[in-house]
């Protein structure tokens, strides 16, 4: 049998029934339009002999040939198109008239001795087609043609015979063919086009499958299946991957394991022959162990991340439906849950690595109660199925932003507090979060996990923490498991430079504390909750759970609230309060049995907050319909009950005084290398905006990004050591300054220059001398919240006198009109140039020095203190100093600088004097 290919089959299987449909369709339609052509031809001619025959019965009873000739003359004349030619024979067969005598009459007149026809007779010959109908008299009656076949009746006058022409239907049926077999190659074409449409979605990422699986044969393990795919082939894509990856997994320990046999095996055969004996129990227990673990990574590969990945899948379909607030916030939960949950999985059944010590841990900056919120929140609606109490304390000493391992931390807690929920029935499990120690770099924790389950027998607690062992290894043991999660956990521990213990009591619970060290985060920006706001307002918090209380007070203790604790809603005292916080507890399943007692809470205040166990939250979207503010998933946290305080704060906000400043509520960071400079744009800045942060070094700009974000960043351009762009590089790279503006300033106000300025990074650009009005106008531009464009006209610019050494107006205008900034800036500047001018003398006295940065800087500060004259000459130095034109060919312009420095300083100091 010929094996055909995937692309041959699909195309076979499509055209196949579309060419035979189509043929078989043409084939009956052409059959039958041709037959129905030849059907009109015939209706047609009968149509013309018959009232012809009728009409020639007066002409045949006197024999005027003159009057049918006319007759057929003009019948023939009027269907020229299908007649070829008629003729009336009489009674004897002989020809009486005809109209068309090119024709040979014996072709229309009947056989000798053939009887003449008794009705309308058809005969086909060839293209040709020949009709006779008989000449009656009017005496004629039907009943006297069954009289005698042979013998012509006496009222039989003759007949008519009619020549037809085919040629024009045969055309009209060869027109019918001809557009059939068009309308067939069109079918045949759209199917081509779908079958190839089809073929390339199919039968190429077939083919990508194929030649994936044959890297993979070949060895190359780290090859994927790539691109998009639709439905049963992203399946298919996505169990070849999953299959890579278990080969290269499976590949490596492999590799391993033979690494370490090899290794055994050569210490051991230069002792064979003293070790034999232990040499066979060694590779026993070996053997044992590569299987124990081999079925344990088969097993456990399928059973976990099978329905896992169906959890994630179905989770990411459900995310594409219509779905509510409070839906789309729990399959979010899930879905991040078990991304997490699959990362660990994955780590967990490669346990090789921590056996063979190349377990590499991260070191990166996380906050720790988001951690522990999301490991609560994992786990919470296990404990909560079961009736536990599910609780996170977190003392508040305890820093938040440390550096570590947050995978391997949540890694730990997970193991830990996963066995609290499955060997507890009832009661509660408690998460306590302490500070062991602190230091300026470091920190350490003491986390404890406290359940009262079933607890663990003294016999049994020494083997708690072996590999693939657990407390009840009995085949009908209650609890199952692998024996593997604390093993891991201590492993983890120790490589985070801890150590973890346990203590246990049968039937009375047990509790697990680890110990860890993790390093500060000293870039933090530690902004606390604003919870000025709560001063003097009134909380009343309901728990029945002693512990569940003590954890959620320990928390508000941070705020300034009044907080008013009741174990029970009808132990709480009559009053109106300012936010009123009842926990659910987790034995309720029917939260209307409780509707009355929400509606008193209702009553009671003016925003209600509910703690609600995982099963109650489905009523969430009900009860804040019904007047609940926010329902909060238990246990609570500061993750989720601050920013529900903050919300209140938020609605309940009275209008504050206004500040007298009308200041911009934007913090800006301006960054020159320019003390005169870097003075006056800060002097600016404090009239327009609220936050101001002055560096002079790029390096300086770069230390201050990495530690607070800024609305507004002006980057000087030409500074040493490290420039403006260089700095604007750095400061992007930081993941909370890469969308915030940044303005070049420059002195370089030349043609191009804003265009190779905004290639490399930079948002604006913003030319010396800074005027106060165009600062103002960029900062309204880039102000947070503003995202159309301000349409502020430009101020119109007074001339200034280019030749003029001192003008006091201009230097007040660029000094933002303040008298006293404008006296110092020109101070500074009559300081800075004693040493400009001792540079530029060792310049002329032959010593090779740069003078670009420092007329650069002399540039810079002339824009603000109302030097005209001067601010040219240090414009055209530094630009023929920056083209490469060597100091040496600058003496005269220098020369004529340092005397414009003279007369600079005298007028600023006749003008000093005066003021």
């Amino acid at each position: 049998m010929t094996n055909y290919s995937l692309r041959a089959r699909m195309m076979i299987l499509i055209l196949a029934p579309t060419v035979l449909i189509g043929l078989l369709l043409s084939v009956f339609f052409v059959v039958h339009r041709y037959n129905d052509l030849q059907r009109q031809l015939e209706d047609a001619g009968a149509s013309i002999i018959e009232p012809l025959a009728v009409s020639s019965e007066y002409g045949m009873n006197l024999q005027n040939r003159e009057s049918i000739g006319q007759l057929i003359s003009v019948l023939h004349r009027r269907h020229s198109d299908i007649v070829r030619a008629i003729s009336v024979y009489d009674e004897k067969n002989k020809l009486f008239v005809t109209s068309n005598y090119h024709l040979d009459p014996n072709v229309l007149r009947l056989p000798e001795g053939e009887a003449l026809p008794r009705r309308l007779s058809v005969l086909r010959q060839g293209d040709t087609m020949v009709l006779r109908t008989p000449i009656l008299s009017e005496s004629y009656s039907p009943d006297e043609s069954a009289i005698s076949d042979a013998k012509t009746p006496n009222n039989m006058l003759g007949y008519v015979a009619l020549e037809l022409d085919l040629k024009s239907v045969r055309l009209q049926q060869y027109k019918e063919i001809f557009i059939s077999s068009l309308m067939m190659l069109f079918c045949i074409g759209i199917a081509l086009v779908f079958g190839w449409r089809l073929m390339r979605d199919v039968t190429s990422p077939i083919r990508n499958m194929v030649n994936t699986v044959d890297r993979i044969r070949r060895g190359q393990l780290d090859s994927r299946v790539e691109g998009f795919m639709l439905g049963e082939l992203d399946m298919l894509k996505n169990g070849i991957n999953s299959m890579a990856m278990s080969l290269a997994a499976y590949h490596e320990e492999m590799q391993h394991n033979v690494d370490q046999a090899t290794s055994d095996l050569r210490e051991t055969l230069e002792q064979m022959e003293i070790q034999n004996v232990e040499l066979g129990l060694a590779k026993k227990r070996a053997q044992e162990a590569a299987r124990i673990k081999s079925e344990f990574l088969a097993n456990m590969s399928h059973e976990l991340r099978t329905p896992l990945n169906g959890v994630i899948g179905f989770t990411r379909l459900t995310l594409k439906t219509e779905l509510n607030t409070t839906q789309r916030d729990h399959l979010n939960t899930i879905e991040r849950s078990a991304n997490n949950l699959l990362t660990i999985i994955n780590d967990v059944l490669d346990f090789s690595k921590l056996e063979a010590g190349k377990l590499l841990l991260e070191s990166i900056p996380f906050p720790l109660r988001n951690l522990l919120d999301e490991v609560v929140t994992l786990l919470a609606h296990a404990a909560h199925d079961k009736g536990l109490e599910l609780t996170l304390t977190i003392k508040n000493d305890v820093p938040d932003n440390v550096i570590g391992d947050p995978l391997r931390l949540q890694q730990v807690i997970t193991n830990l507090l996963g066995n609290a929920i499955k060997f507890t029935e009832h009661g509660n499990i408690d998460v306590i979060v302490d500070k062991r120690a602190l230091s300026h770099t470091n920190v350490q924790l003491e986390i404890q996990i406290r359940d009262t389950g079933i607890g663990i027998p003294e016999a049994d607690q020494s083997r708690l923490f072996q590999a693939f062992r657990q407390a009840d290894a009995s085949i009908s043991r209650r609890h199952g498991g692998t024996g593997l999660g604390l093993a891991i956990t201590q492993r983890l521990v120790n490589e985070m430079g801890g150590d973890i213990s346990f203590h246990s009591q049968p039937n009375r619970g047990s509790t697990f504390w680890f110990h860890v060290s993790l390093d500060l985060n000293p870039n933090v920006i530690t902004e606390a909750p604003l919870t000025h706001c709560l001063v003097g307002k009134r909380l009343a918090y309901i728990e029945a759970n002693t512990t569940a209380a003590q954890s959620t007070m320990d928390l508000l203790a941070t705020t300034p609230l009044e907080v008013i604790y009741s174990p029970t809603f009808a132990a709480l005292p009559e009053d109106h309060y300012d936010i009123l916080l009842a926990g659910i507890p987790v034995s309720i399943r029917e939260l209307s049995m409780h509707h009355d007692k929400l509606i008193r809470a209702r009553k009671m205040t003016d925003y209600l907050l509910l703690a609600l166990p995982c099963h109650a939250q489905v009523n969430a979207e009900a009860l804040k319909q019904d007047g609940a503010a926010a329902c909060l998933l238990k246990p609570l946290t500061p993750v989720r009950l601050l920013p529900a305080l903050m919300e209140y704060c938020r609605i309940n906000q009275m209008p504050e005084a206004v500040a007298t400043e009308n200041k911009l509520p934007m913090s800006v960071m301006a960054v020159d290398d320019n003390p005169a400079n870097l003075k006056l744009i800060g002097a600016l800045l404090d009239d327009i905006v609220m936050h101001v942060e002055l560096c002079d070094s790029g390096q300086q700009a770069v230390n201050r990004a990495k530690e607070m974000p800024f609305d507004v960043i002006l980057m000087d351009i030409q500074m040493p050591e490290m420039d403006g762009i260089r700095a604007c590089e750095l400061i992007r790279q930081l993941p909370h300054q890469q969308q915030t503006p940044v303005i070049a300033v420059t002195a370089h106000a030349m043609a191009g220059q804003r265009e190779k300025l905004l290639s490399a990074g930079m948002n604006d650009y913003l030319a010396k001398p800074i005027e106060e009005s165009k600062l103002h106008q960029l900062l309204l531009r880039y102000k947070p919240g503003l995202h159309t464009a301000l349409n502020v006209a430009e101020s119109v610019e007074k001339p200034v006198n280019q030749n003029v050494t001192l003008d006091w107006q201009l230097a007040l205008r660029q000094a933002a009109g303040k008298a006293d900034l404008a006296r110092e800036m020109l101070e500074m500047l009559v300081q800075f140039m004693q040493e400009v001018r001792l540079s530029i003398e060792r310049q002329l006295a032959g010593e090779e020095i740069s003078l670009v940065d420092i007329i650069h800087k002399l540039h810079g500060s002339c824009g603000y203190s109302g030097v005209p004259c001067l601010k040219n000459l240090c414009q055209l130095i530094e630009q023929q100093l920056r083209s490469g034109t060597p100091a040496t060919e600058l003496e005269p312009e220098l020369l004529e600088l340092l005397d414009e420095m003279d007369n600079v300083a005298r007028e600023a100091k006749n003008v000093l004097a005066s003021r």
